[in-house]
């Protein structure tokens, strides 16, 4: 872990990263691409020191309300989290300043905040995003090995549902020959429907590798997966978008699938719904009106 002092906080759609790098050791993760830069290693953690009072000054002089977000590159809850509490503070502020909040992980650790998240839901709108891969417990372990299983992750979904926390699942990545099977899909779609998540975002039966991402993932499939990285040398050369043989089979099941559960699956429509502010009126605002 190093501290740096940021020059700012929100990117110009809102999203902010309170940490650089992570320690959850998933072998696919495409935030060790060079593209973005990293110039320390990708476990030892960059922490922005001044990030809670960069957020405060901005959403202090913010016109307009709006969804703020977190999670797009580094997951908030690394474990670094319950000892540093930015994402904690940051959710505060929004709660404090009366915006939105939507965030994306893979770890039960942010049932640690969900009192704030159900008082941010209570009056705007606070929308919990989980990332599965694969409904098998062991290969779990091994793609992602330092973070909640997909069986925690699964809880989460279902106590937020009981909370009345809205959430919306990533399907991805799907790895070819690894977890593209008919049978991990519709797993996975179950939990989500059993857990009565909002939508399902899919990008495609597959995963994507560039400079940076794909030395690690061959790495770890020489390690995890025998013989498994000539496999794909072979099929896919240094090709960026990696499709499963089975694509579009396992697609047509995800949109049957979500169809049938109504779980909307319109990757468009859902990133709407994330990005749409909706303040909701309390039963004082209510009152009044019915009195006016």
């Amino acid at each position: 872990m190093h501290y740096v002092k940021a020059k700012g906080i929100l990117s110009a759609r809102n999203g902010m990263n309170l940490y650089r790098g992570c320690s959850h050791g998933c072998i696919y993760c495409d935030s060790r691409s060079n593209c973005y830069h990293m110039d320390h290693d990708f476990e030892d953690i960059e922490v922005k020191e001044n990030a809670i009072e960069l957020l405060e000054n901005v959403l202090k002089h913010k016109r307009k309300k709006c969804m703020l977000g977190t999670g797009s590159m580094t997951d908030p809850y690394i474990p670094l989290e319950r000892k540093i509490r930015n994402v904690r503070k940051a959710l505060s502020l929004a709660r404090q300043y009366g915006f939105g909040f939507t965030l994306i992980t893979k770890s039960n650790h942010v049932l640690d905040d969900i009192d704030l998240l159900k008082k941010i839901n209570e009056k705007t709108k606070c929308v919990i995003q989980m990332t599965l891969t694969t409904y098998d417990e062991e290969l779990c372990k091994k793609l992602e090995p330092h973070v909640s299983t997909t069986k925690e992750r699964v809880e989460v979904l279902k106590k937020m549902r009981d909370a009345g926390i809205p959430t919306v699942v990533w399907l991805s990545p799907i790895l070819p020959f690894i977890n593209d099977t008919e049978e991990n899909i519709s797993a996975i779609l179950e939990d989500c429907a059993e857990a009565k998540v909002y939508g399902v975002i899919c990008f495609g039966m597959g995963v994507t590798l560039r400079e940076g991402n794909r030395e690690y993932f061959y790495r770890q499939l020489d390690r995890l997966f025998p013989h498994m990285k000539e496999k794909y040398q072979k099929i896919y050369g240094n090709q960026y978008v990696l499709n499963s043989p089975n694509h579009a089979k396992l697609m047509a099941l995800y949109h049957e699938k979500c169809e049938k559960n109504h779980l909307v699956h319109d990757n468009a429509k859902i990133f709407e719904y994330l990005s749409l502010f909706e303040e909701k009126q309390t039963d004082t605002q209510l009152s009044l009106f019915d009195w006016a």
